[in-house]
């Protein structure tokens, strides 16, 4: 079949419609995420995030694409190559530019080769693979595709890398109060302490849909996500068009928990669902109190999955406490290409010594399960 090829430096370029049909349902990788993030400013060429995404067309149909940036800096990206571009740098060589196939800022796993069909499919790898050869840059990183797609790029010459991450799986639950007894009774003990004293505290907390969320909600939870950043002597990645800007075109897949003490906003969350998965994705108080971070971060988003029938909680990157949550240890995946030959073989043998590392670490919380043996987990 004969394809005709594009690169996009906006996906103003492309009907929503069109570029929705190859996500696969996934709210990060949609025309709204993506476009609100460009059109935002807060990825962009400015900011390092120079998008320059693939598109193979039958005709005037979209058969497939990929979300791909020319990236000046490493930083959003969550699997971490500090030490390769460092290892350039000493030995004189430049490291970026670099092409990146990811969401910005969001370690969520979801289709990178995005296509109609396994014909496309292998046009959007070819033409990757002609990208690679004519831009000149020194290596290509697709972060967190499903552990298939990863397979079939390792077919292509990328070189795999895995991580951890920790998901919550609904077991079919009705009550938090069920789920919490199926975990051992130290770990359901500590969780009820926690959500005990948010009480005490006088905190309540309010789960608003995005549909419902005001502009007000929305300022306020701006507050909250710089201050956490502020916190950490660091910069926040985004900014408040970018909140408004998915307020208004994917609410049905927001929800913002709020934190009050007499009806005054305290703190907020803001996670992102469909409705077979939700992601928790961002936090952020104006006051310290106890372990709101726990009830307004966790404990709230599991509520909300167990009564929406939702199945899986994405917890995001790191953070083994989430084990004591009832999160459970998940390999993720990305692939790695790179120019030049001396520094890929060096590269693969490193990553061979890391998969080595993460199988054993993986055993090692698997021993750890929260849950009682006699719940079948």
């Amino acid at each position: 079949m004969e394809y005709r090829t594009s690169v996009l430096s906006s996906l103003a370029d492309v009907a929503p419609a069109d570029w929705d049909r190859l996500t696969e349902g996934n709210p990060f990788l949609s025309h709204a995420f993506l476009h609100a993030l460009h059109e935002s400013a807060s990825a962009c060429a400015e900011t390092g995030w120079q998008p320059q995404f693939l598109a193979v067309w039958d005709g005037n149909s979209l058969a497939a694409a990929m979300p791909l940036y020319v990236k000046s800096h490493s930083y959003g990206e969550y699997v971490f190559d500090w030490a390769w571009a460092e290892a350039y740098h000493r030995n004189g060589i430049e490291y970026y530019p670099k092409l990146l196939s990811a969401i910005p800022f969001t370690p969520v796993t979801g289709p990178r080769l995005m296509a109609r069909d396994s014909t496309a499919r292998a046009a959007l790898l070819q033409f990757l693979s002609e990208q690679q050869s004519v831009a000149g840059m020194s290596s290509t990183h697709i972060l967190y595709p499903p552990e298939d797609e990863a397979r079939q790029l390792a077919q292509a010459g990328f070189m795999l890398r895995s991580g951890v991450q920790f998901h919550w799986l609904n077991q079919g639950y009705e009550s938090f109060e069920q789920f919490l007894q199926t975990l051992e009774q130290k770990k359901r003990k500590n969780i009820r302490a926690e959500r005990r004293k948010v009480r005490d505290a006088g905190v309540t907390l309010r789960q608003v849909r995005g549909s419902e969320a005001t502009e007000a909600d929305w300022r306020f939870f701006h507050r909250c996500y710089g201050n956490t950043y502020a916190e950490h002597r660091s910069s926040p990645y985004l900014n408040l068009d970018f909140w408004l800007r998915l307020a208004r075109t994917m609410p049905q897949h927001l929800l913002l928990v709020m934190a009050e003490i007499d009806g005054r906003p305290v703190a907020a969350s803001l996670v992102v669902h469909t409705a077979d998965t939700l992601y928790g994705r961002y936090w952020g108080a104006m006051e310290h109190i106890p372990c709101l971070h726990y009830e307004a971060a966790y404990y709230q988003p599991l509520e909300f999955c167990i009564a929406n029938g939702i199945k899986t909680f994405e917890g995001g990157a790191q953070g083994e406490h989430k084990m004591a949550r009832g999160f459970l240890p998940q390999k993720t995946w990305s692939a790695h290409w790179l120019a030049r030959h001396d520094f890929a073989d060096a590269v693969e043998r490193f990553l061979a010594r890391e998969a080595g590392g993460i199988d054993d670490y993986l055993d090692e919380l698997n021993e750890h399960n929260p849950f009682r043996q006699q719940a079948g987990l």
